[in-house]
C-alpha cells in the first residue's frame, strides 16, 4: 500500500467563469517520480500553484504529508522545494555565492552547499558568475536553490522548457537521479510526452482542467495493445478465415491487422495461416506510441 506525499480531494479553482482545474483528486507515491503530463493550458501551473499554498483552491482540499494544507501551511511548505518557471538569481554572483545567500537566510551549514553543487552537476562551474551560464545550468542552479534545504518533495513546474536537446537530458538524468540520492518525492509537470515517458514511474494526465488518467507509466502503456500487421497472399480469404476463427481482424492497405496481447498469439495466427495453405510474406508488430494513448484518452487530435 502506497504512503502518498500529494493528496488533493476535488480540487478545483475558478478565475471568474473560466474553471482552470476541475475535481482533481492526484494522489503522488512517496519516493516517486510523478509525471504531470498536459498540453500548454490544461491546469498544470494552476495545480502547482495551489499545492505551493501560492493559490486557494475554489473549491477542494490538499494534503501533504498527510496534513491539511491550510492548516498547517508553514510547517508542511518548509518540507517542499519547488521551482516554478523561471529560477531567481544574481547574475553579478556566483553559483556558489547565489546559494550561499539561500543557506545563510536558512540557517544552513555551508558545507551543504557543495553537497546540492555536486548533486545538479555544477560543482565545476560553481565559482563561474552567474549571468555566463547557459539557460541549462541556470535551471539547474534553479533546482539546487530548491534542494538546499533538504526538502522531501520537490515540485518542478516544466524543468526542460526552452532548452536545447543537450540541456533537456542534462535535467532529466538529474530529475531521475534524484529519488535515488536524495529519498525526495519529484512530482514534474511537461506538455513534452516523451520527458514524462523517460523520466517518471507515475503518471498523471490533464486536460481541460480535467485529471483523466492517473497511475503507473506502465499501466498507461498497458492502455495500447500491439497492432499486428501481416502482408499475406489474398488477404480478403486470409482475414476472413481468421474472423471465422474468432479473431477481431480487418484489412488496412491489403494487410491484415490484430489487434493482440502477447508473443503466443502472434505465434497462432502465423500457424493457422500456414496450415490453411496462405503465404505469409510479412509480420509487423506496432504499437502505439504514448502520443497516440493520449489522443486515445482525451479523444483530441492536437499537438503538445
Amino acid at each position: 500500500m502506497h504512503t502518498y506525499v500529494v493528496e488533493t480531494n476535488q480540487l478545483s479553482r475558478r478565475f471568474g467563469k473560466k474553471i482552470s482545474v476541475q475535481q482533481m483528486d492526484l494522489k503522488v507515491p512517496q519516493g516517486e517520480i510523478y509525471g504531470f503530463l498536459g498540453p500548454n493550458g490544461a491546469g498544470k501551473t494552476t495545480t502547482i500553484r495551489m499545492l505551493l499554498g501560492l493559490i486557494k483552491p475554489t473549491e477542494g482540499s490538499i494534503r501533504l504529508f498527510g496534513k491539511e494544507l491550510n492548516r498547517h501551511r508553514m510547517s508542511i511548505l518548509k518540507r517542499v522545494g519547488s521551482l516554478v518557471e523561471s529560477p531567481s538569481y544574481y547574475g553579478h554572483l556566483t553559483g556558489y555565492e547565489n546559494l550561499n545567500v539561500i543557506a545563510r537566510l536558512l540557517g544552513l551549514p555551508s558545507p551543504r552547499i557543495s553537497e546540492v553543487l555536486k548533486i545538479v552537476r555544477l560543482q565545476k562551474d560553481a565559482h563561474r558568475k552567474v549571468k555566463g551560464y547557459s539557460l541549462g545550468m541556470k535551471q539547474r542552479l534553479g533546482i539546487a536553490a530548491a534542494l538546499i534545504a533538504q526538502p522531501e518533495l520537490l515540485i518542478l513546474d516544466e524543468p526542460t522548457n526552452g532548452l536545447d536537446p543537450a540541456g533537456i537530458q542534462e535535467i532529466r538524468e538529474m530529475i531521475i537521479e534524484l529519488p535515488k540520492q536524495t529519498g525526495v518525492t519529484v512530482l514534474v509537470s511537461s506538455h513534452l510526452l516523451s520527458e514524462i515517458d523517460q523520466m517518471a514511474t507515475y503518471v498523471g494526465i490533464i486536460s481541460d482542467g480535467r485529471l483523466i488518467f492517473q497511475d503507473t507509466i506502465e499501466s498507461l502503456r498497458n492502455h495500447s495493445q500491439v497492432r499486428l500487421e501481416l502482408e499475406v497472399n489474398r488477404p480478403a480469404d486470409a482475414c476472413r478465415l481468421l474472423q471465422k476463427q474468432g479473431w477481431n481482424c480487418y484489412l488496412e492497405q491489403k494487410s491484415l491487422c490484430l489487434e493482440t496481447t502477447d508473443r503466443e498469439q502472434t505465434a497462432a495466427i502465423v500457424e493457422s495461416l500456414v496450415l490453411s495453405k496462405f503465404s505469409v510474406y510479412r509480420v509487423a508488430e506496432n504499437k502505439k506510441s504514448l502520443e497516440d494513448i493520449f489522443i486515445g484518452l482525451t479523444g483530441k487530435e492536437r499537438s503538445l
